[in-house]
């Protein structure tokens, strides 16, 4: 009966469905943080110094209430995501740009491991607990749009690779308008899922981070 219940579902039907695609995003996600972290260890003496001075005095803004405003934080973050997903998006109807979905999936792993890593190496349990904070709230929402759209562009792309190459049926050209409208859905409904992360990284993580700054101080 369960079984049943969890086939009826349009997103468990997705992923079932193309559950080799999002196999190889999502390791390919989880090999650029685990590379992210490892950069962090290949990082010289000095170029870690210069980092750490940054985080300092973004530290010190943030005691001092001089740091960008929260509708900024929203706008900057929002905007960047955006562009981020729009770009694999638009890759994906390029058909030539499938490696570079991948590339920039990647790219988002190192990122994130790169943060959490430089955080930890340099302050210990006090930067765990600071990236949980800082890093953790809203990629936690992010990352599963970043892995659903990546796989929906990389999933288009081979379609219209299979479709031009192989030369399917005239029919089959007839079936490209509702499956481009699907596609079009796909990145609304990711663009929602961006503003509700933008949000979390704006309004809550701030006032998270104040809170742990003040513990580890």
């Amino acid at each position: 009966m369960r079984k049943k219940i969890s086939n009826s579902n349009p997103l468990v039907q997705h992923v079932q469905a193309h559950s080799s695609i999002y196999l190889f995003i999502i390791t390919l996600f989880l090999m650029g943080i685990i590379f992210g972290a490892i950069v962090v260890n290949s990082l010289s003496f000095a170029q870690k110094e210069d980092l750490y001075f940054y985080l300092s005095k973004f530290f010190s803004e943030m005691e001092d209430g001089s740091m960008t405003s929260a509708e900024e934080l929203f706008r900057q973050s929002f905007l960047h995501n955006v562009k981020y997903l729009g770009l694999m998006w638009l890759l994906g109807i390029s058909i030539i740009g499938l490696p570079l979905i991948f590339v920039l999936l990647f790219m988002k792993g190192v990122v994130v491991g790169f943060s959490v890593g430089f955080l930890v190496n340099q302050m210990g349990w006090s930067g765990f607990l600071l990236s949980f904070v800082s890093v953790l709230p809203q990629n936690i929402i992010i990352i599963p749009a970043f892995i659903f759209i990546g796989a929906i562009s990389a999933n288009f792309s081979l379609t219209l690779i299979r479709k031009i190459f192989m030369r399917q049926s005239s029919s089959m050209q007839f079936q490209m308008i509702p499956f481009l409208s699907r596609y079009v859905i796909f990145m609304v409904v990711a663009i929602g899922i961006v503003t509700v992360a933008a949000s979390i990284e704006a309004y809550l993580s701030p006032t998270l981070m104040e809170a742990v700054i003040g513990k580890i101080k």
